[in-house]
């Protein structure tokens, strides 16, 4: 189960992070769901869905694409309650024991879904502006996750989302593909050779990333 602190935390982050990209961002009011949307498509990727060829599931990457997708979910919940963190915590709560819904007159049992179409769901839900944290649970469930795999890997990203923003992303100066692998590959390896219950977890790991992007993209 999902910590009270974890999930006060974890919008603290991302009040922040979102507040460094634009600090009007909640006056903005960005399509964080249409992000979801391409997410879950791209979490659909990693797992592999093509039935007429051979593919293997890449689960640390179809892990890291459910942290994308909560970053976009805590987001779209800030911006419902105006930016009241208190608020957002109170709903984030409430609402993660859900185990169906009803979506364009069809009643979805999670338990009776496999994972694509759990995904397949999470997409529907996004497009219509919509989301559903049992759901997300459920997903993260599947993917042989739970809450506190969750906000060690979310904290992690968000390091990696804030080195981006210091080295030019907003800008278009960033470069993503060091040494012919994404970003998210090389802070997976970062992530596993450090203490993620080190006080000094996240500076560590933004240092990390500093050497592996100087050294991989050198100038």
């Amino acid at each position: 189960m999902l910590a009270s602190t974890q999930a006060a935390t974890m919008l603290a982050l991302q009040d922040k992070m979102n507040a460094k990209v634009n600090p009007d961002w909640i006056a903005v009011k960005s399509p964080f769901l249409r992000a979801v949307v391409i997410e879950a498509a791209e979490a659909i990727e990693h797992h592999g869905w093509k039935w007429w060829k051979k593919q293997d599931c890449d689960l640390e990457q179809l892990q890291m694409e459910l942290v994308d997708i909560w970053h976009f979910i805590l987001s779209a919940i800030l911006i419902k309650h105006e930016g009241d963190q208190a608020k957002a915590l109170n709903d984030v709560l409430a609402e993660l024991d859900s185990t169906s819904l009803t979506f364009d007159g069809v009643e979805y049992t999670y338990s009776e879904l496999n994972l694509l179409e759990k995904l397949e769901l999470t997409i529907g839900l996004a497009a219509a502006k919509r989301y559903d944290l049992g759901l997300f649970s459920a997903l993260l469930t599947d993917c042989q996750m739970n809450w506190d795999d969750l906000y060690a890997q979310y904290v992690s990203k968000n390091v990696l989302n804030f080195f981006r923003q210091d080295n030019g992303y907003k800008e278009g100066t960033y470069v993503k593909i060091w040494a012919g692998r994404e970003d998210n590959e090389h802070l997976v390896e970062a992530m596993a050779a450090l203490d993620v219950k080190s006080a000094s977890y996240q500076t560590d790991l933004y240092d990390e990333l500093v050497q592996r992007y100087q050294s991989l993209n050198p100038a």
